[in-house]
């Protein structure tokens, strides 16, 4: 199936249903065709006619906003950016509060305040949230505002009075948790097509597979945008803790009874609207499905992740480069040496002489990276062997000491924050987990999986959140008693 041809569908059949409705409501307006936007958006605040007319002419201008190219769009962005506090109001505001001489003069002075600080533009905001479809124009208005910020103040404000907004809209009490199967509607499926970003769906069988009896797929969706999911998870009920991708999604693979199953395998996260980023529901989503599934299959032991690593060759190719901080102990870089190339068809150093003579004399780092640079490296069994102990505790030690550079009670690896900040610990890393182009490019094949015990979530939650401690398995540890 054509991703573009598929997301075109979906989105022009979206946009003319709604620019309909938006058309009617428009029409019913008076005003002049050569009305600015900034004049439109003055007539909105003004507020003549009633909440009805207030309504129709919010219509009208998200009707011009998406009439408009993308200069057209960053101007109107500006403008509606521009309808900021009042200064001098707010002066006299701030004033009235110094001058209040008791309690009850200040708090009248503060909610005078209050109110002369919000911005006329989170009004209009709000008007749009009234129209049909107006919280999805919303969304959408931020992940577009989100791309052309570019440090403007004034749109970074918008973008702050609009983020608040939307995370008190979309507070998850408000959200509504529904399975996702092969008999839901068309356009939800491909939706799910279009959004999943982790193990991309390449054919209508491979997302068959997905759906059926011994998967699970859950998303979050709103009551004003009941045709948008605004997360999704896809789960796997199967034997023991997986420790491949591949495997896992084997469409040839037999079907498993849900009543055999014994572990939920959390494989798939996605996030599908750009314009809700910030606004967190992964967090929520787990725990409302590991409760829920609990409920329904009481023959389930263990719930668990197999997770990418999408930040560990990054990292690693920065180590690599520092070679005044070795990574290598002097066992692991003789292994490295004597399994490449002497004993596969990988490449010798570039240097003239002897291929084994140049072996020796290579440094480790220059080793490891000469065998990652190879495209089949990880078919290789010799250089296979030797790789795995190394990797897997180059690995481990990432995930377990290694410090956001903004945060350092965060770890690194953006999956690794998330999990961990939801209440799960690291569990095993699998090797060979993806050998994908995407997971050999990200994480070495690397796989990990992080463990959801219902009994100690918000116990490893607090752990990590309030106290940086990064909650592992036994084994794990094991790997990196000594980092450097």
């Amino acid at each position: 199936m054509s991703d573009l041809a598929l997301e075109t569908g979906i989105l022009d059949r979206a946009l003319r249903r709604v620019t309909t409705l938006w058309r009617d409501m428009a029409e019913r307006v008076t005003g002049s065709e050569a009305e600015t936007i900034a004049e439109q958006m003055r007539a909105c605040l003004e507020g003549k006619g009633g909440e009805v007319s207030a309504r129709n002419r919010a219509a009208r201008l998200a009707q011009a906003y998406l009439a408009l190219d993308a200069a057209g769009r960053l101007d109107f962005l500006q403008t509606l950016a521009g309808f900021d506090s009042d200064e001098a109001a707010l002066q006299a505001a701030m004033e009235r509060v110094g001058r209040a001489r008791d309690a009850a003069g200040r708090a009248t002075a503060k909610a005078a305040l209050r109110r002369a600080l919000e911005a006329p533009r989170v009004r209009l905001l709000t008007q749009f949230s009234t129209i049909p479809d107006g919280m999805r124009f919303l969304v959408e208005l931020r992940a577009e505002l989100l791309q052309v910020m570019d440090g403007d103040a004034l749109l970074q404000a918008l973008e702050t009075d609009l983020k608040g907004l939307l995370a008190s809209w979309f507070d998850v009490g408000f959200l509504e948790l529904k399975r996702i199967d092969w008999n839901s509607p068309a356009a939800l499926l491909e939706k799910l097509v279009r959004y999943e970003a982790v193990h991309r769906i390449r054919t209508w069988r491979d997302l068959k597979n997905r759906l059926d009896s011994d998967r699970r797929c859950y998303a979050f969706f709103h009551p004003r945008m009941p045709e948008e999911p605004l997360i999704f998870v896809e789960v796997a009920l199967v034997k023991g803790m997986a420790d491949s991708v591949q495997r896992l999604l084997d469409e040839k693979a037999p079907v498993l009874d849900p009543a055999q199953a014994d572990t939920a395998i959390f494989y798939s996260i996605n996030n599908c609207q750009r314009g809700l980023d910030g606004i967190s529901f992964g967090n929520f989503l787990i725990k409302r499905v590991v409760a829920l599934l609990g409920g329904e299959l009481k023959n389930l032991r263990s719930f668990a992740t197999l997770s990418p690593i999408p930040g560990f060759m990054r990292w690693l190719q920065g180590r690599l480069a520092e070679r005044d901080r070795p990574l290598l102990s002097d066992e692991e870089a003789a292994a490295l040496r004597a399994a490449a190339p002497a004993q596969s068809s990988l490449p010798a150093p570039a240097a003239g002489g002897a291929a084994s003579a140049l072996v020796l004399a290579e440094a480790p780092a220059e080793t490891l990276q000469r065998i990652l640079s190879h495209r089949g490296w990880h078919r290789e069994e010799a250089v296979a062997k030797a790789m795995e102990p190394v990797l897997t505790r180059l690995c481990a030690g990432y995930l377990l000491h290694e410090a956001n550079p903004r945060s350092p009670q965060r770890a690194r690896d953006p999956v690794a924050h998330f999990h961990l900040s939801n209440g799960a610990r690291v569990e095993r890393l699998n090797w060979r987990g993806d050998v994908s182009d995407k997971g050999l490019k990200e994480s070495a094949g690397l796989m990990v999986n992080y463990l959801y015990d219902p009994a100690r979530i918000e116990e490893h939650h607090e752990d990590y959140v309030g106290e940086g401690r990064r909650p592992a398995a036994t084994a794990i540890r094991r790997l990196v008693k000594a980092w450097p």
